[in-house]
């Protein structure tokens, strides 16, 4: 299994995230385009990937944005991705933050996956997104 990951490629597109059919605008305080004019990005990267400062290997997929693996359809690729993604979900990867007055958090990308859970209550979560121009994956 290792080394099929090794050579596989997955590929990640917008279309879930942004776009007139995303829908998700009304959700969002920063808006994306909706209309006519607007133009799927896909790109292609490896699925395991090398992070560029310490040397170690990680997944890089994720629910928004990666549809299939390179050479395969959607629905050939569904149950190695699913299975990849939830992969990702197991207690020992994860990190929970525990909110207070005043915090802020901010975490790496290319190595960790972002899961929200709604148990903010009666508080209101403010999250803002931003990006920061990165390396090429290898």
């Amino acid at each position: 299994m290792k080394r099929m990951l090794a050579d596989l490629r997955a590929v990640h597109s917008d279309r879930k995230v942004a776009g007139p059919k995303a829908g998700l605008n009304a959700l969002r305080a920063t808006k994306v385009r909706e209309d006519s004019d607007w133009h799927e990005t896909v790109s292609v990267h490896p699925v395991v990937r090398t992070h560029p400062e310490t040397g170690r290997k990680l997944l890089f997929v994720n629910h928004s944005y990666t549809v299939a693996f390179e050479g395969m359809t959607e629905a050939e690729s569904r149950p190695l991705l699913e299975f990849l993604l939830e992969h990702g979900h197991r207690p020992e990867f994860t990190c929970r933050f525990r909110w207070e007055a005043g915090s802020v958090a901010f975490w790496d990308n290319r190595c960790t996956k972002h899961l929200a859970i709604n148990d903010a209550g009666p508080h209101r979560r403010v999250m803002r997104r931003v990006q920061i121009a990165g390396d090429r994956p290898y």
